[in-house]
C-alpha cells in the first residue's frame, strides 16, 4: 500500500489515481481543490462522527443496566419509556411541519413503482437493474412459478406451446385489470390497430368475432411506434405504462390471435446501486472498483462483456424509447432506472484516506464525496439521456441512529455540495428507517433533513438485528419465526408511513418497504407483496428485474395515492406498540426446537458469509437449511449472528453447543457448493479456514459487536485471508 500526500491527509495511490485520471476530468474541478476539499471534510466531520458513534455506546451500556435491574420491557413499560427519554435515547416528538416542496424527478415524488437494490461492485448486475426501467412480461410469466410449473405446463428445456397459452391467458387478464375493455377481454383480441383521424393517432380493437371495442378510458392510449411491421401501443395507468408489442411474424406473435409477441411493462422506477449492505469492498482496490463502475453509470459508458449460453454478450446502458404521441409529437420516455447510490453508513474507516494525524478516515466522508464528484459528470451533460432530468444527486444513507446523526449527514452533504460548486440542497438523503433510534425519533430525523430529503425506507432485516442487540439483555427472543408476527414489527412498518404521510412526503418524496428475499418465490410474492403499495407505500424492494416486472403489476392494481389519502388521518401507534419486543420462558422449547433453531442460524451464517470471506462476494442468493434460496446481505447475517449471542448470553445454548453445530453445519454448506468451482470446503478445515472463523466469531462475539454491525469483523477476516 502506498500513499500520496495532499493537503496534509495521505491518500492511498490507487483512490488517487482513480480520482485525478478519471473521476475528476471533464468536471471543471482541479485535483488541488477536490483533495483541499476532502482532507477539509475528513478533519472537520471526522472528530464529530467519532463523538456519535461514541453516544451509540453510551447509550447501548445504559440500557442494558436497564434491563440486568428491571428485566424486559413487559415488566415496567412506562418506566422504560421514562429513562429512554431521561437519557436522550427518545427526544422531544417536533411540532407538526412538511418537509421543503421542491420538485424532484417523477420516480421520486410522482410515480410509484419497483425500486431495485444492485451491488454496484458487479457491472454487468449493475446495468441489469438500471435497464430493469423496462421488462417482458411474457419472459417473467414463462420463466418464474407464477403459472404452475408441473404436467403440461412444464417448461421444458424447448418453447412449450401450452405454457405459451397460459401465458397469454393470464397477461390479457393483467391487461383487463389496468387497461379495461368496453364490453369484452384482451383475451377476446384478434386485432389491434393505430389508425390517424383528423390528426389523431386512435386506438382499434377487434375481437375474433369482428366486434370493434374500445378502452373504457380512452386516455390510456399514450402513443405508438412502428418499426418495420413491428407495431408498438403505448398505454398508460397510475403513470405506469405498457407497451404491447404486435408482431404476427415473430415466432411468439405468430401464436397469438391478435399477433401479440410481448407486453413491455414500465418496471423499476428507481435502482439503489449499492456501496453498503450487498458490497464486500474492504481495501481502496475493491473501493475503487464500486466506485468506477457508478462513475460509469453517471457517464452513462458503463459496459461489460460476459459469457453466456456460449455466447459473447456485451451490455452497456439502454437508450430512451422514442414514440409517437396521439396528437403526432414526439414522446420520449426514459430507457433506464432512475439511479440512486447507498453510500455507507458511520461506523466503518477506510485506510484509503489517512488525516493529518495518521487516523482512518470515515469511509461514508470519503463516500460523500466521491460518489457525489461521479454524480457532476450526469448534471453537467448537454446531449444524450441523463439520470436525473430536475439535476439531483440522491444518496441513500443507512443506518443512522436518531436525528443527530441524521443532522451529521445532511450537514457533509452541504460541505460536499460547497465543495463541489453545487448550489445548497443539490445532494438529497434518503433515511434509512432500520435503527431502533431512528424509527422512535423518526419524525424528529425527518425534521433535520426537511429540505433535502426524498426518501424513508423501513428496512425490517436490519430493524429486527438491532432490536435484538438492543433488547440483548432484557431476555431471551423468540425464533425467528416468531419475531416475525411481533406486534412492534407491524407498529414499526405502519409509523414509517403515517409519521412520513404526516410530514408531507405524498406527491413529493419515497415512502419505501423493504425487500422481498426468494426470487425463485415469485407466485408467493404476486399473490402478497401488494400489500406494500395498498399500505401506501410509493416503492418497495425486489431482488431481481423479474421481479421488478412482476411488482409493477400491483401498482397497477392499486392507485398508491389514494392509498395515502385512505390513511392519512389514522391513528400513529405508539412507542409503548414499538418497544414490545417480547422475550420467552427457555423452558417453553424443547431442546429439538432450540437445536433446530441454532442449526437453522448457524447454516445461513456460514452459507453467506463464506462467499463474502473466500470471493468478496456481498450479495447472493444462499440456499437456506431446506435448499431454498434465499437473498443474504449482511442484513440478514446481523439477525442471524446476534440471536445467537442473544441465546447464548441467556444460556438457551453453550459455547461448546454453537462450535459444535457450525462444524455439522459446515459440512451442510459444502454439499450445497459442491458444483461452485471457485469454492473452498470448511468442513474439516476448521483451524484453517477463515470463512469458518469468520462465521463462528460472528455468533460468539456478537455481544460485543457495535449496535450488532457485521462489517467489522468481516472486512477485518476478508483482509486476513487476503493477506492484507
Amino acid at each position: 500500500m502506498t500513499y500520496v500526500s495532499h493537503a496534509g491527509a495521505q491518500i492511498d495511490s490507487q483512490l488517487a489515481d482513480f480520482i485525478e485520471k478519471e473521476a475528476l476530468p471533464g468536471t471543471g474541478i482541479a485535483a488541488a481543490d477536490f483533495w483541499d476539499g476532502l482532507a477539509g471534510l475528513v478533519e472537520a466531520f471526522g472528530p464529530r462522527n467519532r463523538e456519535l458513534l461514541a453516544k451509540r455506546d453510551r447509550l447501548q451500556s445504559q440500557i442494558d443496566d436497564w434491563h440486568k435491574t428491571h428485566g424486559s420491557v413487559s415488566e415496567d413499560p412506562e418506566g422504560y419509556l421514562r429513562f429512554l427519554e431521561e437519557i436522550g435515547y427518545v427526544v422531544p416528538e417536533p411540532e407538526d411541519f412538511s418537509i421543503t416542496a421542491r420538485e424532484l424527478d417523477p420516480e421520486i415524488s410522482r410515480i410509484s413503482g419497483p425500486q431495485l437494490v444492485v451491488p454496484v461492485s458487479n457491472a454487468r448486475y449493475a446495468l441489469n437493474a438500471a435497464n430493469a426501467r423496462w421488462g417482458s412480461l411474457f419472459d417473467a410469466l414463462y420463466g418464474t412459478d407464477v403459472i404452475a410449473r408441473e404436467g403440461e405446463l412444464a417448461p421444458g428445456s424447448a418453447y412449450n406451446p401450452e405454457r405459451g397459452k397460459a401465458v397469454f391467458a393470464l397477461a390479457a387478464e393483467y391487461l383487463d385489470q389496468a387497461f379495461e375493455l368496453e364490453g369484452a377481454s384482451h383475451a377476446d383480441i384478434a386485432g389491434y390497430q393505430v389508425d390517424r383521424r383528423d390528426g389523431q393517432a386512435v386506438l382499434r380493437l377487434e375481437t375474433a368475432d369482428g366486434r370493434s371495442v374500445s378502452l373504457k378510458d380512452g386516455s390510456c392510449f399514450a402513443g405508438y411506434r412502428v418499426d418495420g411491421g413491428r407495431l408498438g401501443i403505448l398505454l398508460r395507468h397510475h403513470g405506469l405504462h405498457m407497451e404491447l408489442v404486435i408482431d404476427r411474424e415473430s415466432p411468439i406473435g405468430a401464436t397469438h390471435p391478435a399477433g401479440l409477441m410481448d407486453v413491455q411493462v414500465e418496471s423499476a422506477m428507481s435502482t439503489i446501486q449499492d456501496c453498503e449492505d450487498s458490497v464486500a469492498a474492504v481495501d481502496a482496490a475493491e473501493k475503487v472498483g464500486v466506485y468506477r463502475n457508478w462513475l460509469g453509470l453517471m457517464k452513462g459508458d458503463l459496459s461489460e462483456s460476459f459469457e453466456k449460453g456460449g455466447k459473447r454478450i456485451e451490455r452497456s446502458l439502454n437508450g430512451d424509447r422514442q414514440f409517437v404521441a396521439p396528437d403526432g409529437s414526439a414522446l420520449v420516455l426514459k430507457g433506464r432506472a432512475l439511479q440512486l447510490v447507498r453510500n455507507v453508513g458511520h461506523l466503518m474507516t477506510t485506510d484509503m484516506v489517512l488525516d493529518s494525524t495518521g487516523r482512518e478516515a470515515g469511509e461514508g466522508i470519503v463516500d460523500a464525496a466521491v460518489t457525489s464528484l461521479c454524480a457532476l459528470h450526469d448534471l453537467k451533460k448537454t446531449t444524450g439521456p441523463r439520470n436525473s432530468d430536475k439535476g439531483f444527486i440522491y444518496i441513500v444513507k443507512p443506518k443512522m441512529h436518531g436525528p443527530e446523526e441524521v443532522r451529521l449527514s445532511c450537514d457533509l452533504f452541504g460541505a460536499v455540495e460547497q465543495m463541489l460548486g453545487l448550489d445548497p440542497n443539490v445532494i438529497r438523503i434518503g433515511i434509512m428507517d432500520e435503527e431502533r433510534r431512528t424509527s422512535a425519533n423518526l419524525k424528529a430525523c425527518i425534521l433535520e433533513a426537511r429540505d433535502r430529503l426524498f426518501f424513508i425506507n423501513t428496512g425490517f432485516l436490519d430493524r429486527t438485528g438491532d432490536e435484538i442487540h438492543t433488547s440483548l439483555r432484557a431476555g431471551p427472543v423468540p425464533r425467528k419465526a416468531d419475531i416475525k408476527a411481533e406486534p412492534w414489527i407491524e407498529a414499526y412498518e405502519d409509523r414509517n408511513v403515517l409519521i412520513g404521510l404526516d410530514c408531507g412526503l405524498a406527491g413529493t418524496a419515497q415512502i419505501g418497504k423493504g425487500m422481498w428475499a426468494m426470487p425463485d418465490n415469485m407466485a408467493e410474492m404476486m399473490a402478497t407483496k401488494a400489500a406494500h403499495p395498498n399500505q401506501g407505500a410509493n416503492c418497495a424492494w425486489v431482488p431481481s428485474p423479474t421481479a421488478a416486472t412482476l411488482h409493477a403489476l400491483h401498482y397497477h392494481e392499486v392507485d398508491v395515492l389514494e392509498a395515502q389519502k385512505r390513511r392519512h388521518n389514522e391513528a400513529t401507534p405508539g412507542l409503548d406498540v414499538l418497544f414490545s419486543l417480547s422475550v420467552i420462558d427457555p423452558h417453553s422449547l424443547s431442546r429439538d426446537e432450540i437445536t433446530r433453531e441454532l442449526e437453522n442460524n448457524a447454516q445461513g451464517i456460514l452459507g453467506y458469509v463464506v462467499r463474502w470471506i473466500d470471493q468478496g462476494v456481498g450479495c447472493s442468493k444462499v440456499p437456506d437449511i431446506s435448499d431454498v434460496g434465499l437473498m443474504e446481505d449482511r442484513a440478514t447475517l446481523r439477525i442471524s449472528s446476534q440471536h445467537i449471542a442473544n441465546w447464548l448470553l441467556h444460556g438457551l445454548v453453550s459455547r461448546d453447543e454453537v462450535e459444535a453445530c457450525f462444524q455439522r453445519m459446515a459440512a451442510v454448506v459444502d454439499k450445497q457448493n459442491e458444483g461452485d468451482p471457485l469454492y473452498r470446503p470448511m468442513a474439516g478445515h476448521f483451524d484453517s479456514s477463515v470463512a469458518f472463523q469468520a462465521a463462528l466469531e460472528l455468533a460468539l462475539k456478537g455481544a460485543e459487536q457495535p449496535s450488532g454491525y457485521t462489517e467489522p469483523i468481516l472486512h477485518r477476516r476478508r483482509r486476513e485471508l487476503k493477506g492484507e
